[in-house]
């Protein structure tokens, strides 16, 4: 396990940061977990995964929509808001299993509301928001 701290200047960073860490997940199923305050950056940096991976259409926060799926070169990449989720049980309700299927790249935006009902991520991203810019603390848990 690996555990790095980022210091983020921008959203040009944010999203340079979030471009790489594709390499990180270049096989098998991928969670990664994201922490941080409402605005800290977490959409801007999966659009900066997305982006490496050369996806050119537009990249939205799922606070509403719960989930945004993408397609990259027949790769699979949700991103999840689980901000709104009430109870656990709404993860089965969405399909969770599906979305989780071997291949597909998961982001979980505030992972801790399922009460443990995701599986361990592989990365975590804890962003936290400074007078000016972003500490990200990655935490790198290699797949069994």
């Amino acid at each position: 396990m690996t555990n790095t701290t980022y210091y983020v200047p921008d959203s040009d960073a944010m999203e340079a940061l979030g471009a790489s860490l594709v390499n990180a997940c270049q096989t098998g199923s991928k969670v990664i977990f994201l922490y941080g305050n409402l605005g800290a950056g977490k959409t801007t940096l999966v659009r900066g995964f997305l982006r490496a991976l050369g996806f050119k259409g537009s990249v939205k926060s799922p606070t509403f929509t719960v989930v945004e799926s993408y397609e990259v070169n027949h790769q699979l990449i949700h991103h999840f808001d689980l901000y709104r989720l009430n109870d656990p049980e709404e993860l089965e309700q969405l399909g969770i299993r599906d979305y989780l299927d071997e291949g597909n790249i998961c982001f979980f935006e505030w992972p801790e509301k399922t009460q443990n009902n995701l599986p361990s991520p592989h990365l975590s991203c804890y962003i936290e928001i400074l007078k000016n810019g972003r500490n990200v603390r990655i935490v790198n848990r290699p797949l069994a």
